[in-house]
């Protein structure tokens, strides 16, 4: 059974550091994502005022580029939130599981020194009658 617990614990950790990669992983797709729809949206508002053309459209434009940045950052947020709330859950059910096991390991454990505590005591008790020597 303890080989049991000592096979589950680590694979419930693995699990767990996965899905916080996969958190990692998204929240670096999102930054990324913005970083780029910023940029380009910085250029094309640049080209725009070098061209003389359309200066409001390019301002719109970059508006827009920030607003679908904070848009997917804050996807990205809530969604690497709701990982870590899933994995922080997941955890803690793997976490209780396992004190009921070392609860239960810890009673038997204790029911068996309590005997062998009985037995060594039962036969190493003092006997008081005096033996007859043999003469």
């Amino acid at each position: 059974m303890v080989d049991q617990l000592r096979l589950a614990i680590p694979q419930e950790v693995k699990q767990a550091e996965e899905v916080l990669i996969q958190k990692d992983q998204i929240m670096n797709n999102a930054m990324v994502e913005a970083r780029r729809a910023k940029s380009q949206a910085e250029d094309e508002f640049m080209e725009k005022l070098n061209q003389n053309e359309l200066l409001k459209r390019a301002e719109e434009m970059l508006a827009d580029a920030e607003h679908k940045a904070n848009r997917i950052t804050d996807q990205a947020e809530a969604e690497a939130h709701a990982k870590r709330t899933e994995a922080d859950a997941y955890a803690l059910r793997a976490l209780r599981a396992f004190e009921k096991e070392l609860n239960a390991l810890h009673g038997s454990v204790r029911a068996g020194i309590d005997l062998l505590a009985g037995n060594a005591l039962v036969n190493t008790s003092y006997d008081p009658t005096p033996v007859a020597a043999d003469d």
